[in-house]
């Protein structure tokens, strides 16, 4: 049962490397201003979640957001990494507790169009009352961060076409990417997180 614990806690503790390590590759996007950067982290995330079941996803999540935290400190007094981590929650918890109950194709693919929906939506309701407002107290003050929108999209004029025109298409298109890439992986690398430690001779 000890080694059983082990085993759990090591392969989730390299899951969240991996995922530290892909926040660490971000890009931009042409229809949202420069501080929206994309990232794939939520593929080891996600692919935590479905093979050693919801609970270990969302300790994923929560140790990358940790390692993320050492690495590169807050400009938000902690706010944007709390935000962070419970968008990402809502992605990968409903994905994995769905795939939990319906352990089959049909079953992660519905489980990762319900946790893209979820990351949009409460995406979008964390940026428009807790991160954005958070930004415009410590960074920047919220009429430079909706000029850097309106740079973009000139449908952009205030907190929320900023959090409809980019924050929604943003978090949306980071969900499917996630998932399409975690769909085309999954498989390869689910037998490695499901095998057992070799036992002692």
């Amino acid at each position: 049962m000890k080694k059983g614990r082990v085993e759990y806690i090591t392969k989730i503790s390299v899951l969240a490397v991996i995922s530290a390590l892909l926040m660490l590759l971000e890009f931009p996007l042409p229809f949202a201003p420069a501080f929206y950067e994309l990232d794939l982290s939520e593929i080891a995330v996600l692919i935590s979640g479905f093979a050693l079941g919801p609970m270990a996803g969302v300790l994923t999540e929560l140790i990358k957001v940790l390692l993320n935290l050492l690495m590169n400190g807050t400009a938000t007094a902690f706010v944007g990494e709390i935000s962070n981590f419970v968008i990402g929650v809502s992605f990968v918890l409903p994905a994995s507790l769905i795939y939990k109950y319906r352990k089959n194709f049909s079953g992660a693919l519905i489980g990762m169009v319900i946790g893209t929906l979820c990351l949009t939506v409460i995406g979008a309701f964390i940026n428009y009352y807790v991160l954005v407002p958070a930004y415009s107290r410590f960074f920047m003050p919220m009429e430079k961060i909706v000029a850097m929108g309106t740079a973009v999209n000139s449908n952009i004029d205030g907190l929320k076409t900023l959090v409809l025109f980019a924050t929604v298409p943003f978090n949306f298109l980071k969900g499917v990417i996630c998932s399409v890439v975690t769909a085309l992986v999954y498989k390869r690398v689910s037998p490695i997180l499901h095998k057992k430690f070799s036992k002692k001779p």
